[in-house]
């Protein structure tokens, strides 16, 4: 089913499901011995959306030979790719309130437990922006196991396509302070006016030395949903309720770096590959690779 402007999902399905494989992914990063990533969060939230499959995918438990387009090595790209793409988001957070931001903004949050495990300093906030139920399923389930924040944390239950910055704004965010906003594994579920609004709309709230990191996949752009199909299908069949080809928006859109860079923002790329070489880990082979092709990791300051 296509993608409507109004469309729900809870975290088994839809978009939230593709926030619990990350999550998954997260989880199995973090029993890799290279120890990359250590997200102890990541398997408890999983574990309480209850699909099977990913649970399965966590334990070990699955018979991948048994999985269309899931083989060993499919499956440890995608981790690995996972690593690196957690480290990189991670490390950028580090680096912005190293250098006195306090003010952290993290859009779609989903299952991402930043606020709960990063180092923060002392006066951090951080607020989260997803939908109500995503935000309420997050909340219970870390409070159930005892977890407590590292930071302020601050939810904005809102849906992107609403107005978020008036919320965000309610909850007591301050435009006048310098930001660090994280937009992770979330534009290509953005239609392309949507994805220049969401950066038209965080420059606006964005004061002098503020920071950004996003992703950009280019390619979205000539998308090959009947490849995209043939690969999450074993997914469907195991009862997951994901299909890529009918989440993302495929087609012609700017290029972020581009677009940031025309908004005063100065920013820098670097490739998934590039992550891959500097941790040391060899980088998929075009078979075992994601069909979005290479992504592109960007983060930087506002300038103007």
């Amino acid at each position: 089913m296509s993608r409507a402007h109004d469309d729900e999902w809870d975290l088994a399905s839809s978009v939230g499901a593709t926030a619990t494989m990350v999550a998954a992914g997260r989880a199995m990063a973090t029993k890799d011995p290279r120890g990359l990533i250590h997200d102890p969060f990541a398997e408890p939230l999983v574990r309480a959306v209850g699909v099977d499959f990913f649970t399965k995918m966590m334990d070990g438990d699955l018979d991948l030979d048994a999985i269309e387009n899931a083989s060993l090595v499919r499956v440890q790209a995608m981790v690995d790719g996972m690593a690196v793409r957690t480290k990189y988001f991670d490390d950028y957070f580090v680096d912005a309130t190293g250098g006195g931001i306090r003010q952290v903004v993290i859009l779609a949050s989903g299952l991402d437990s930043r606020a709960y495990r990063l180092p923060w300093p002392d006066g951090t906030v951080v607020y989260e922006i997803d939908q109500p139920r995503v935000i309420d399923f997050k909340t219970s389930t870390l409070t159930g196991i005892g977890a407590e924040p590292t930071a302020a944390r601050r939810t904005v239950p809102i849906d992107l396509r609403a107005d978020w910055p008036a919320a965000l704004r309610a909850a007591g965010f301050d435009p006048a302070a310098p930001t660090a906003w994280l937009a992770e594994g979330l534009l290509i579920y953005l239609p392309p006016e949507a994805q220049d609004r969401l950066f038209d709309n965080i420059t606006a709230l964005s004061a002098h030395g503020s920071t950004i990191a996003t992703e950009f996949v280019p390619g979205i752009v000539d998308f090959d949903a009947d490849k995209v199909r043939e690969m999450s299908g074993s997914f469907r069949e195991h009862g997951v309720d994901i299909d890529m080809a009918s989440l993302v928006y495929a087609g012609e859109r700017n290029h972020v770096l581009d677009y940031l860079r025309s908004k005063k923002w100065e920013v820098h790329g670097t490739t998934r590959t590039e992550l891959f070489r500097r941790q040391g880990i060899e980088a998929p082979a075009p078979e075992n690779d994601d069909p979005l092709g290479e992504i592109i990791f960007i983060s930087g300051g506002l300038t103007g």
